[in-house]
């Protein structure tokens, strides 16, 4: 059975309950944080913690918790479930509806054994799709990690039954955004290049592990607008987050990407991702 931190204690997963007035619940007023854990240690914790309680400060999402609070509730529940190697959800909504002011928000941290992508989508690459959907960059919530991710789970289920790995999205105004669960990246000429925030993506925290690692490795890296001509042209695509690190594409819908390989440039963030991850 595995262990839940919620709200102020550690219980059993099929123990914990909230109100049924909570606001994350009726409304999707939540936003939550993805996290992976190796060999004990957090991957860019400050970072994850950086941006929720920014998006909470930003959205109205009552936060009555510090960050050392967070901290230890997440090393409990690791440690309740005996990993070292794990997938953490961190789950903070605005918490149950009451009259008045009063706000008591709901924190919940689960933790799960890590489990990897399979190793042939990092030495085949992956297949992605398109989506008709549009992504809206002037919607309140975009740039957030909000709960509201039904839009999301839908497209991605519907590229997995056509056997890609992700969809892509674009803007309202046709602009390259990013995938369901992912930031995208393309590389052109020895020059890489990612849609800006201004298209309303989410600012991941693995992209700005690569944007950092880009720059620290003497590779061209730009942040700007992207039109689906340039990812048709592009010599490689790969998509990034926690989970997956740095993912290549070697095809978008039928269009080969590049050579069809996994390409140097990818192979070198992602190796240089992984070392990042042993030591962060």
């Amino acid at each position: 059975m595995a262990k839940v931190f919620l709200n102020d204690r550690i219980a059993d997963d099929n123990d914990g309950a909230v109100f049924v007035t909570d606001a994350g619940l009726l409304y999707g007023m939540g936003l939550f944080e993805t996290m992976r854990c190796r060999s004990g240690r957090v991957f860019r914790q400050a970072d994850h913690l950086d941006r929720l309680f920014s998006s909470a400060e930003k959205l109205g999402i009552s936060n009555t918790y510090t960050r050392e609070y967070i901290e230890q509730a997440i090393v409990d529940v690791l440690k309740a479930n005996d990993l070292s190697d794990a997938r953490i959800r961190l789950t903070l909504t605005n918490g149950p509806l009451h009259k008045g002011d009063q706000r008591n928000p709901t924190l919940l941290i689960a933790a799960v054994e890590f489990t990897p992508y399979p190793a042939e989508y990092y030495d085949n690459g992956v297949r992605v799709v398109l989506t008709d959907f549009r992504q809206n960059p002037y919607d309140p919530l975009s740039g957030h990690k909000t709960t509201c991710y039904a839009s999301r789970l839908l497209v991605l289920g519907e590229a997995h039954k056509k056997r890609a790995a992700e969809a892509l999205w674009f803007t309202t105004d046709n602009r390259l955004a990013e995938g369901c669960i992912s930031n995208v990246f393309i590389a052109k000429d020895g020059a890489v290049a990612t849609p800006a925030l201004s298209a309303g993506v989410l600012p991941g925290i693995a992209r700005r592990t690569v944007i950092e690692i880009a720059e620290s490795e003497g590779v061209e890296l730009v942040e700007k607008d992207l039109a689906i001509s340039d990812l048709l042209a592009a010599d490689e695509v790969f998509l990034t987050n926690v989970i997956m690190l740095v993912l290549p594409v070697v095809a978008v819908e039928a269009h080969t990407v590049g050579d069809g390989k996994c390409g140097e440039i990818t192979k070198k963030l992602a190796t240089r991702f992984e070392d990042l991850l042993k030591t962060q």
